[in-house]
Formats: structure tokens, C-alpha cells, sequence
């Protein structure tokens, strides 16, 4: 299996795509490890719930099973078109809990030595946490994409189904609301006040 795996990683993901479409199990697999773990880290960013983002990992991924066949080469990437899935899947998500404290999952334990560094981490990831969840949907997702996922402005575009020049502008006004929500809360925070 790990061989099938190795000749596979330098396969385009419309090549494994088209083999999988014709049965090919193992190009399935090497779709699956190159592509889940991008959705899954999203969808935990997006929906702060481990266990609903694995569902709307495995979601984009058997949809974009059942989309096998009828894939259209050279008009999506297939990292772009799963972010879509996925973060649309976290959105129709987000919408249906609305009311409901998005912020309730536990912290994740860090390994610092130091409880009062670790205390002040955890009170700035909360506070970030839930200056983002204040954000209009679309600012919190080119957001996350671009600062934990790592996107350019132009792959955001593509999942966006938007232009560079409003990535730019929703990357700049949620930073300005998230530079003014965090403001009041700086010496709460440690942060240097100016």
C-alpha cells in the first residue's frame, strides 16, 4: 500500500481524481491524505468543534467522491474546489447554530511549563476566538484562510468565487474590526499598551 502511495504522490489530483473515477482505490487514499488534513485544520478553525469538523471533512470529501466522475479538467483545482465545499459546509454549519456560543470547545492543552504564560495564551486565543465569531462570514473565512491556512489573495478568490480586490478589502476591514474589538482589552490581555 505505501508503495502505491509513493508512485502515486507525484500524480496531479486530476489524475488521481480520473483513476479513482475508473476504480482506482488507491488514488482515492492518496487524494484523502493530501487533501483531508487542509479541510479538517479549516473546518476546526471555522466551526472551533473537533468533531463537527471531522463531519464536514468527511462530507467534502465523499462529495467530492460522488463528483468523480463528472469532473470537468482544467476549470477548478481540486484544493480550491474542497476549500469551497468545505468552508460553505462550515458556513451552512454556522448558520444553523446561530444563537449558540460558538466558543464553548475546550482550550487545547499547550505543553509550556509556565501556567501563567499558558493562562495569558489561552485568554488571548479566546478573545481572538471570539472577535472573529463577531465577524460577517465572509470576513472570517478569507481571514482564516489567510492567516492560518495560508491561501494567497487569489487561491481566497477562487474559494470565495469573488476578486482579488474584495479579498483585499475583506482582509482589510476585518482586521481593522478585529484591531478595534481586541483594543479595549489590551492590558486584560498583557499586551503593551501604547
Amino acid at each position: 500500500m505505501t508503495m502505491a502511495f509513493d508512485v502515486m504522490s507525484d500524480t496531479s489530483d486530476e489524475e488521481l481524481l480520473s483513476l479513482y473515477a475508473n476504480g482506482d482505490q488507491a488514488a482515492a487514499r492518496a487524494l484523502m491524505l493530501r487533501h483531508a488534513p487542509r479541510v479538517l485544520s479549516l473546518a476546526r478553525r471555522l466551526l472551533n468543534d473537533p468533531a463537527e469538523a471531522e463531519d464536514v471533512t468527511q462530507e467534502a470529501m465523499l462529495r467530492l467522491w460522488k463528483i468523480a466522475p463528472d469532473w470537468r479538467s482544467g476549470e477548478a483545482k481540486v484544493s480550491t474546489w474542497l476549500y469551497r465545499v468545505g468552508s460553505n459546509l462550515c458556513t451552512d454549519r454556522l448558520r444553523k447554530k446561530r444563537g449558540v456560543g460558538l466558543d464553548e470547545a475546550p482550550e487545547q492543552e499547550d505543553e509550556t511549563p509556565n501556567v501563567e504564560d499558558q493562562m495569558i495564551a489561552a485568554d488571548r486565543g479566546r478573545a481572538l476566538r471570539k472577535a472573529m465569531d463577531r465577524l460577517p462570514e465572509r470576513q472570517k473565512l478569507a481571514l482564516t484562510l489567510r492567516h492560518f491556512e495560508e491561501q494567497s489573495n487569489p487561491e481566497i478568490a477562487a474559494v470565495l468565487e469573488t476578486s482579488v480586490e474584495a479579498v483585499e478589502s475583506l482582509l482589510s476591514r476585518a482586521r481593522r474590526a478585529l484591531a478595534a474589538d481586541l483594543s479595549s482589552n489590551r492590558s486584560a490581555l498583557g499586551l503593551a499598551t501604547d
